[in-house]
Order: structure tokens, then sequence, then C-alpha cells
């Protein structure tokens, strides 16, 4: 058997597990000298929750990104995660997108794509894949394994088959949540090696201390390809360190035949780099068995914890817990990954909250009861299909065969902003985090988070970030300011974070402070600019804090009971917001844009 290649993640998973995906290109680009001369297989660098990252967060064009390591990495594959259909958004994009997208991002460098679809429907990588191999780079599809009564080693070794007949060039069991045991994977890459002749590789997590017994195993079985990180990110819900992957099969058959001492110099960047970032760090950095049981990936877990700390019911995580894997059940068992863990995990915290399951259910788990996302691996609880999509049938086709091309329309919506194709198909991506983006770019307002400075040792001082306490309504709430933009505009921005979670400010001088909404009709305001608390029938309020994507009344309009009147959004989860009783909209408190919290009135109705 050939020697073991290796595929390091710490410019892109190991990050994104650990540190929130918060590590900028500046951090990145003096490594990548001795990164190129390792000799790794490829070096994952782009895609999964980077691209988000970058423009919401980092500041950062992603697309320079990959251009800038593509000239610093010139003897290395490079390699990203592409959510299939979903390229790296939450919704399903139109072929013309998709190609566009490949084709773009393989004319900036880019060697593997690493395609998956969350509910392992192989239908919504075919475009993906056959854009990959027009572009002459490698298509490498994945496999989604997790754990369930509908899933089992001959139902991927199926997958593997057809994904091996659709064209791929090698195939990797992506174990997203750190589900795999080591005797599993044995039993699963012999299989899967008996199958197909493609190469196999393994992409396993540390989150339950199993990752470095499943990549032996599985190399024992025919795994000629494994993805571990640098052992300063590695750990917890990242990845097996590459260090002790390299020596542990020093002097075998399966030699890396990598020089360790250099890996470990590099080790020792990513350790004083990792301390930069130490407001992001994971609550979950050490081994968690937990998931073995609830299979509730790690990173999911922190996502739910903020959730329920801005609802100050972090005390319920044990019963959101327990009731994920009941809505999971109910959706015929996807696997829990991007971004079937986000509509599953929100949901879960739905019926949780509400009181009562599924009397509040997200727009995506409405799109994927409609098969929106495609066929679900396991039968569909019938009488929840019933109650969220009535009488209209269930899409059967591959979902992007019912969408138009919207390429064309994607250029004209943001063309004023638009400098190139890559604004273009960032834009598409991520709309209002992007137009954000391209217009703070095009006013030169471009501010990144700000970073914590690192606490000094020794009882030496150190620069103490603005960070105070407020309270709200009863409530206390634990403010960090994380930067601001210029001043001197009318509108200054300031970055903060709000018990952890990432926020943003807009502060308006005086003679701006009247908010109207797209018809012009005046946004009202309680005292101080507060709303007002919910006190009657027709207030409508919402039951998660999120931000509003949508208003869909105006004061005037006459509305029945059940009427979607708002859309907000919530852990990247859109839900519409009902009207409470029929009668006429008396009252706007929100526009488009607004951040919104329980307990507060949205929009007034008179019965």
């Amino acid at each position: 058997m050939p020697k073991v290649f290796i595929s390091d993640l710490v410019l892109r998973d190991a990050h994104q597990s650990l540190l929130a995906t918060r590590m900028r290109l500046e951090d990145m680009l003096p490594i990548c000298p001795k990164l190129d001369a390792i000799g790794f297989w490829s070096l994952e660098c782009w895609g999964g929750a980077t691209f988000d990252s970058c423009v919401r967060f980092l500041k950062e064009d992603p697309w320079e990104r990959l251009h800038e390591l593509r000239k610093a990495l010139p003897n290395t594959r490079l390699q990203m995660l592409l959510r299939g259909q979903n390229l790296l958004g939450y919704r399903h994009y139109s072929d013309d997108v998709v190609r566009a997208f490949v084709k773009k991002t393989a004319e900036h460098g880019m060697d593997v794509f690493r395609i998956f679809d969350a509910i392992n429907d192989i239908r919504n990588l075919r475009v993906s894949v056959e854009a990959t191999k027009e572009a002459g780079k490698h298509a490498q599809g994945a496999i989604c394994y997790t754990i369930s009564p509908v899933h089992d080693i001959k139902g991927f070794v199926e997958m593997a088959r057809g994904l091996a007949s659709m064209g791929c060039d090698s195939i990797v069991v992506k174990d997203m949540a750190g589900l795999l045991t080591p005797y599993v994977a044995a039993d699963l890459f012999k299989a899967l090696k008996d199958a197909v002749d493609l190469p196999l590789h393994l992409h396993s997590h540390a989150t339950a201390g199993l990752a470095e017994m499943c990549h032996l195993k599985a190399i024992e079985n025919g795994c000629e390809h494994i993805d571990t990180t640098i052992s300063s990110m590695a750990g917890g819900t990242s990845h097996s360190p590459t260090e002790s992957m390299v020596a542990a099969l020093r002097g075998t058959k399966y030699d890396t035949g990598l020089d360790l001492e250099a890996i470990q110099q590099i080790g020792m960047y990513f350790y004083e780099v990792r301390k930069k970032y130490h407001q992001y760090e994971s609550a979950y950095t050490g081994v968690d068995t937990r998931v073995q049981v609830n299979q509730v990936p790690g990173g999911m877990i922190s996502n739910l914890a903020n959730q329920l700390r801005e609802q100050n019911a972090l005390d319920r995580m044990s019963e959101v817990l327990a009731e994920i894997p009941a809505v999971r059940k109910d959706l015929g068992y996807p696997p829990l990954v991007t971004p079937t863990s986000q509509i599953v995990g929100t949901q879960a915290v739905f019926n949780v909250l509400t009181g009562k399951r599924y009397q509040t259910v997200t727009n995506e788990v409405k799109l994927y009861l409609h098969g929106r996302y495609g066929k679900a691996p396991g039968m569909v609880d019938p009488e929840l299909r019933r109650q969220v999509t009535g009488d209209e049938g269930l899409i059967e086709c591959r979902p992007a065969d019912l969408l138009k091309p919207e390429l064309d329309k994607l250029r004209d919506e943001i063309n004023l902003l638009a400098e190139s194709e890559e604004d273009v198909l960032t834009f598409a991506m991520f709309p209002e985090v992007a137009r954000q983006y391209l217009s703070q770019r095009k006013d030169g307002t471009l501010v990144p988070e700000r970073l914590e400075p690192s606490r000094k040792q020794d009882g030496e001082a150190s620069a103490a970030p603005t960070e105070f306490n407020v309270v709200l309504h009863g409530e206390s709430y634990h403010v960090k300011v994380t930067g601001a933009g210029h001043k001197g505009k009318a509108e200054r921005h300031f970055y903060l974070t709000v018990d952890g979670v990432p926020e943003e400010l807009v502060v308006e001088t005086l003679d701006l402070m009247v908010l109207e909404d797209s018809s012009k009709a005046t946004v009202r305001q309680g005292p101080s600019g507060a709303r007002p608390k919910p006190s009657k029938e027709g207030d409508v309020t919402t039951s998660m804090p999120g931000t509003v994507v949508d208003v869909l009344v105006k004061a005037g309009d006459t509305v029945v009971v059940g009427q979607a009147v708002l859309v907000t959004e919530a852990m990247k989860m859109e839900t519409e917001i009902q009207a409470p009783i029929a009668g006429t909209v008396a009252s706007l408190y929100v526009q488009k844009g607004d951040s919104v919290s329980p307990n507060e009135v949205l929009i007034e109705i008179e019965g």
C-alpha cells in the first residue's frame, strides 16, 4: 500500500472549530512559506464558514484572500469545502450561479473542491461536480457520516458508488460531529475500498477523543488520505494533531514522509497566533463524549448556548439537547451539518422556549418539509408535514430544477456597488451582509472587529477593552466594544459583543433619527427610543432575539389571523411572524435590519 497522504486544515476548519472562524489573512501569510515546504497533499484554506466570516466580521474580501494564498502557496494544492447546490450559503442556488461560482473559484487558484450535501442527496452535488471537472480541477465527493435507524454501511457504500459514477476523483467520509468509532471506521473503509476504485479520505473531528484511532483503523483498511491540523490548533471540536499522526505512522509502511521537526516549528507559530484570538476561544476545547449520545457537534452546542444565553434560558440547554434528536427524527434523520444542523437546532430551541412543539416553525423547516432541500434520508413525520405544508405537494425532483437562472438578476440588483463578477457572487451568497460590506468599502469605512489585547503575564498592566454592564427591563447584559467606524459621518458604526454574541450598532446624527419604512410611513418608537412591552392581544412579538429581514405590511394595512407580517432571522434561520388577530396595522416599531428581542412590541394591530 502506498504511503498515507495528509491534508492539513489549519487555515480553515481548525480555526472555524476553535476560534469562530476569525483567523485573519495577515496571520496566515507569514507562515505560508513553511507550510508550502512541508509536502502536504493539500491545505484546506477556503469555503465552509470562512467566506461568511470574511465579509461579516473581518471585512476582508474572500476572493482576495484566496488570491493571496494562491500566491503564497505555489507548490501545494489548495482545498475548499463546498455545500453542493448551497455553495457557501444556506439555500439552493440556481445552476448558473453554481457554475459561475465554481468557475471563478477555480480561476483564483482552487485545486480541490470537497463537495457535500447536508442530507446526502447526491442529486444536489451533480452541477458542482460537473463545473469542477469542466474547470479541470479535482472533484471530491463527500459522504456525511451520521448515525440513525436509516443510516448504515450499505447505504454509505451505495452513495459512494453514485459519487464515482458522477465522475468524482476521490471520496471522503466527512465525520463532521466526531461520531465515527474505530471499528466502525474499519468496516466502513473496507466496504468502500471493495466497492469503488477511487482514493479514499477521512475527515473526523476530535470531539469525542476517538479521531486518531479512527484514522488508524481506516488506514489499515484502505484509507490513503487523512485530515489533520497543526497540534496547536488541534483537539476539542477541531481535529487530530498533524504531528501526532506523522509520528504514529513514521517507520511503518504507512509513513507519510513528512518532516516532523519542520511541522513542529509551524506548531509554535500557531501557538502564538492563537493567543491573539482568545476572545473567540470555544468553550469545548477538550474531550466531550456527549456527542456519542446526543449526536450534537460541539460547534452546534456553542451556537445553541449563545442563543439560549440571549434568552436568559441557558439553564434549559439540557431540554434543548433532548429535543434535538426528537426534531431530527420528525424530519427523517438528516445529518447534523450546515445547514441542517442550524435547521434542527433552531427548531428545537423554538419548541422548548415556546412550550409547544412546532407552534412556531422556521421558514427553513417549511422549505425542508416541502422537499426544497432534497429527499430526506428517512420518513418525515406525516402529521408534521401536513401541519406545515397543508395541501401543497411534495417536491420529488432535484430542487434546483425548479429554480430559474438568477445571475443576471443578481447583477442588476447590486450593479451600483459591485466592481467585479466576484462582488456579484459575494452578494449572491449573503445579500444583506454583502450589501453592507460593499457599501462600506465604497465609503472607505470598512472596520474589522476589534481584537481584545491578550492579558499580560507576571502582573504587567494590559490595555483593557471597553466593556461594561447595562441593565434593560431588569435584565443585565455584558457589553464589550470591539471596534468603531470613522468619525464625522452621518452614521457611525460601532462593533460590539453582547454576552459574547457579535452585534453592530449604528449611531445617527440627531437630524437623521426619524426612522421610516420603505413606504415612508413613520416607524414609531416608545420613550427614549425603546419599544413598548406587549399588553394587548394585537401586539406582534417574537419568541427569539434576532434581526428583521423584511417588513411585510405598512401602517393602515388590513390583515387576517395568521398572515405573515414580519420575517426575522436568528441563528441564520428565518421565521415568519404572523398576525395574532385580524384587524388594521396601527403602528410599526421596526424596520428592515433592526435587532429585536422577545417581550417588546414590533407591530400593533387593532381589531
